[in-house]
């Protein structure tokens, strides 16, 4: 299977420096700083990128279960509050909320439910987080109606 790296440089001391986290594909790269990760500095932070990855895991395996069920959503929006709290003389990532709503035709709420939790239990990134308290708010929406077509 497949191994990603990722990494991250940082340069100075904890309050005063700064540094660069950088995906392996290439796809990101970008500053990270004290103010960034404790404050409302310009630049992410670890959290966020944690944040990132758990929403989209989230929404690719809630995809793959409806597709086993028989349902293809139409769309999946996920979005992922990771809390960051004082925990004895350090910091420690205490919770992580996903939010999610979804547009999945012909699916009733109640098997979305089911679909959701199952997803939030067996993602990979949510495995990884297991010691972490993870909360879900699932919101199935209707799909918008299709328009006809008018003949030209």
């Amino acid at each position: 299977m497949a191994v990603r790296t990722s990494n991250a440089e940082w340069r100075g001391n904890l309050r005063d420096g700064s540094g660069t986290m950088r995906l392996g594909s290439g796809a990101f790269e970008g500053p990270y700083s004290f103010l960034s990760r404790f404050e409302n500095g310009k630049g992410t932070n670890p959290e966020e990128l944690i944040g990132a990855a758990h929403a989209g895991c989230f929404s690719m395996a809630l995809t793959a279960g409806l597709a086993s069920a028989g349902f293809t959503p139409t769309r999946i929006r996920t979005a992922a509050r990771v809390h960051l709290d004082k925990a004895g003389d350090g910091f420690a990532i205490t919770a992580i909320d996903l939010e999610t709503e979804a547009e999945v035709p012909g699916l009733d709420a109640s098997a979305f439910q089911r679909h959701a939790e199952d997803a939030k239990a067996n993602c990979p990134v949510s495995k990884a987080l297991a010691g972490t308290k993870i909360s879900l708010k699932a919101s199935l929406r209707e799909a918008a109606p299709t328009q006809p077509e008018t003949p030209s």
